[in-house]
């Protein structure tokens, strides 16, 4: 039986583990729940899976939800909340599924204590990813990816000599505008930003997809997860989302990974690795007619994907600084304050304009992070 505290519970990600969660009773149990601002839909998961130690965003929600709820767990609010959820004494895995650089600190926590961290928040990795692998060592803790392409890189990977592996690629759909002419997509509107036409999830992720920062994030990803140099990191777009990873060998052979396009399948991958059990998703379909289809990205058209290949190559602080200006610029396109186009542009002055240094420490991280912001910040500010 595998106890988890899940931080992000109402999210995407969160909801499709519960859903995981429900599939194997026998293996699987909650014991807590951290969520931002939506109380309503925590307050129903608290109901149907009884954790003993909840976090909400503020003191003001963590209230509401005590006279909500029909029992008395541990109520935490904030980012020591997120704390008390990732060390709660009976968690041995954390599904770390917080949006943005938020969750760095209760992953790095959680790796220290020892437990087997699912990282879903892919920023802890780009931002502060050497420093993930040091807690993961000190502590004892295990590191497992949900992204759909780095669990079928792990599977792929699994037991493999580093000294076989020329390359792996990771594959993209494209996003909403993979066949837009570059003059539409520099005017998309929020809405055609947001219309993915493979998978649901929320607004920041799906923006990120399509301006392909998504992949470049993973692209960052897949390099410490595996401990690859940026040049044996590939992208290949295909839009069909069925194929999620490939490894290339010395020999010229490439082993592809596959599987139906449901978060469930690589959560609950890392949820009961190594056992492979049925879930809630069908078996792939083989015998139904299809087609896929493969091609290269133009870094022209998408030009944050080059940003993320060009900071991997720096090193050190160069992805915390990309990937924090990439949060404040794709917030005020949401809100209206920037141009899709713009978010490139915050994304290249910010990493051209603040130098990287090597990685040393979480402060460190942190405070690479907040300048970067800051910097970000002015530049929105100066257009709007």
């Amino acid at each position: 039986m595998r106890h988890l505290a899940l931080l992000g519970s109402t999210g995407s990600i969160g909801t499709s583990t519960l859903a995981v969660v429900q599939a194997h009773p026998e293996r699987l149990r909650v014991v807590a729940l951290a969520a931002g601002r939506n109380r309503e839909l925590l307050k129903d998961q608290c109901e149907a899976f009884r954790p003993r130690c909840v976090s909400v965003g503020s003191q003001e929600d963590a209230q509401w939800l005590r006279a909500q709820l029909s029992y008395q767990p541990e109520l935490h609010w904030g980012p020591e909340g997120l704390l008390a959820c990732a060390l709660h004494a009976e968690a041995d895995t954390v599904v770390a599924a917080i949006v943005g650089s938020a969750g760095l600190a209760s992953t790095e926590a959680a790796l220290r204590a020892g437990r087997r961290v699912c990282v879903a928040n892919k920023e802890s990795l780009v931002v502060g990813g050497a420093l993930m692998h040091e807690a993961a060592l000190a502590g004892g803790g295990e590191l497992l990816p949900v992204d759909s392409e780095h669990a079928a890189l792990h599977q792929l990977l699994d037991g493999r000599d580093p000294a076989s592996i020329r390359e792996v690629r990771i594959t993209a759909s494209g996003g909403p505008f993979r066949d837009w002419p570059l003059a539409r997509i520099q005017a998309a509107t929020i809405e055609q930003a947001l219309n993915h036409p493979t998978w649901k999830m929320g607004p920041k992720i799906t923006i990120d997809s399509a301006t392909l920062m998504n992949k470049g994030l993973e692209v960052i990803e897949a390099s410490v997860l595996f401990g690859l140099r940026a040049d044996q990191v590939a992208v290949t777009v295909h839009p069909q989302s069925q194929v999620h990873a490939m490894v290339g060998f010395h020999d010229g052979s490439y082993q592809l990974q596959v599987c139906a396009n449901d978060m469930k399948l690589p959560i609950q991958y890392c949820l009961l690795y190594p056992d492979k059990q049925p879930g809630p998703v069908a078996p792939y379909p083989w015998e139904e007619a299809r087609a896929w289809t493969f091609e290269a990205p133009d870094l022209d058209r998408f030009p944050c994907l080059g940003l993320a290949f060009e900071a991997l190559r720096e090193g050190g602080t160069a992805p915390a600084l990309l990937n924090a200006a990439n949060e404040v610029a794709v917030a005020a396109f949401l809100q209206g304050r920037l141009g899709f186009w713009d978010i490139q542009a915050c994304n290249r002055d910010t990493l051209s304009r603040l130098p990287a240094e090597p990685l040393g420490s979480l402060p460190q991280v942190l405070d690479a992070d907040q300048a970067a912001r800051r910097h970000a910040e002015g530049w929105v500010r100066a257009r709007t």
